[in-house]
């Protein structure tokens, strides 16, 4: 059997990635695709442990470095118990959040850990996704959507409009940085608008791919 294919969403808090994520998967398996719909932190029950120490209470709870130890550990956990086995069994594998977000949200939003972040990603991790696609967002829109959903875990959103800047520019960088896997889509459109693009981008790749 072939392997499979790895597929990560990325983009500021409310740009509309996680349903994004669901609709694709929805539409791939009506396709006829074997396809795992995971999140990032979390994906298996170790790593939805350390979710919730990182996602919820204070903004400062958590010191960065201590904050990419913790998201590191829940994504060796999850590669090791979902990611992986996946993709070895040929099945397509979309995750909401990876090493993308770390970089920038551990890695340059709160201190210059980029390097440290990039090292242990090699160290422990040692794979990126096959395709990435980024939500594009205007930071105040995806922030009102964020903090509209009311739930408990706001812990990055309480860092407030600056943050998400930073974190859109980041998410562009990364962008360029990457662009053999990085495919950019504009989210300010209505869902369904949205979903049509992210559906011809990645069935692009994959045919491509295939």
């Amino acid at each position: 059997m072939s392997a499979g294919t790895f597929v990560s969403f990325e983009g500021i808090d409310g740009s509309g990635k996680s349903t994004q994520a669901r609709l694709l998967a929805d539409h791939l398996r009506g396709a006829g695709h074997d396809v795992i719909l995971t999140r990032e932190p979390g994906g298996s029950p170790g790593a939805e442990e350390i979710r919730s120490l990182v996602l919820q209470g204070d903004p400062d709870r958590w010191s960065a470095e201590t904050e990419l130890l913790l998201f590191t550990a829940a994504r060796r956990d999850h590669m090791e118990r979902l990611i992986l086995p996946a993709i070895d069994a040929g099945k397509i594998v979309i995750c909401d959040r990876f090493a993308d977000s770390t970089r920038l949200y551990q890695g340059l939003s709160r201190g210059n850990l980029r390097a440290a972040v990039d090292a242990l990603h090699t160290l422990m991790i040692g794979r990126e996704p096959d395709l990435t696609v980024l939500i594009d967002m205007d930071p105040d829109t995806g922030l009102a959507r964020a903090k509209g959903r009311q739930g408990t875990e706001e812990r990055f959103e309480d860092f407030g409009t600056e943050l998400q800047q930073k974190m859109r520019a980041g998410f562009l960088g990364l962008a360029q940085e990457f662009p053999d896997r990085f495919r950019t889509i504009d989210g300010a459109r209505d869902i369904d608008t949205v979903a049509m693009d992210v559906r011809a981008t990645v069935t692009a790749y994959l045919t491509s791919s295939g």
